[in-house]
């Protein structure tokens, strides 16, 4: 069985998330440097099985885009291309930083660990992939 692979990603970083083989659980996995993702998803396709691309959309409370969807739709085009084996769905992903950032505070997590903007990226992936696998249990009921 494939996993899902979470992408929340940022001009500067990408924030990667993974379930495991059964899907139940999104894991951490780690943060790439935008200009380094396309390099890193495909030595890690090389190595492990991935059925689906989780990419978070960014919208405002409105329900609108956010601005951040301009980088968004095409490194999503793009991942749709290179990886054209692979589905691409894209999720929402409201709130997942701030999500994250309280998360951090709740595990005990230093004020200067918090301020690591590439374990918040990574740690925003991990919730929007777990929101994602809650969302795909609801919809089979």
């Amino acid at each position: 069985m494939g996993r899902i692979l979470a992408i929340d990603y940022g001009q500067k970083r990408v924030g990667l998330a993974v379930t495991d083989s059964l899907k139940i659980i999104a894991t951490n996995l780690t943060t790439v440097s935008s200009r380094d993702i396309f390099e890193y998803l495909k030595n890690y396709i090389q190595k492990e099985d991935v059925e689906l691309f989780v990419v978070g959309l960014a919208k405002k409370m409105d329900n609108t885009e956010s601005s951040s969807m301009r980088f968004i739709k095409p490194f999503a085009d793009k991942l749709k291309k290179t990886f054209s084996q692979i589905p691409v769905d894209m999720y929402d992903e409201r709130f997942t930083s701030k999500l994250a950032f309280q998360t951090m505070i709740d595990g005990g997590l230093r004020k200067k660990n918090r301020q690591n903007k590439a374990l918040i990226d990574s740690v925003s992936a991990t919730i929007l992939l777990q929101d994602y696998l809650e969302y795909l249990k609801l919809r089979k009921k």
